[in-house]
């Protein structure tokens, strides 16, 4: 992750969920390929995408955080045949939690991001970032 200077300082602050085996390699290569996207998001690894609680999300954004970001297995998970499905759910019911709780539901993204999908991870949280930051000025 590399910082891109003063902007930084007021850039979205988000949470990422990466998962260990899949999105993990593909975020650290975007470090490693010094592709440039916001210190403000923070990564967070778990072993599977579907295995994160809605509860954990509705925590990050009453602990300061603009938005949270799943990057997802996919249909690449090493653990369920269905996490695709699994984790489609707990983003439905995390954005339920986070209405009844008074937080707009467009602050939670979900994308699949693959060991080598760099490119993608920077391009997603640049547009989340982007959109949080509209939402935070209405």
């Amino acid at each position: 992750m590399s910082s891109s200077g003063d902007g930084d300082a007021k850039a979205p602050r988000i949470l990422a969920f990466s998962t260990i085996n899949i999105s993990d390699p593909g975020i650290d290569l975007a470090g490693s390929a010094h592709m440039d996207y916001s210190a403000s998001v923070l990564t967070l690894p778990v072993p599977c995408s579907s295995g994160i609680k809605p509860g954990w999300i509705l925590h990050g954004l009453e602990a300061g955080f603009d938005g949270v970001f799943i990057a997802a297995d996919g249909t690449d998970c090493a653990y369920l045949q269905d996490c695709t499905d699994r984790t489609g759910k707990v983003v439905a019911w995390a954005q339920e939690l986070l209405v009844e709780n008074g937080h707009d539901p467009r602050r939670l993204k979900m994308a699949a991001i693959c060991s080598v999908c760099a490119e993608s991870f920077v391009s997603h949280v640049e547009k989340f970032q982007k959109m949080l930051a509209e939402l935070s000025a209405t």
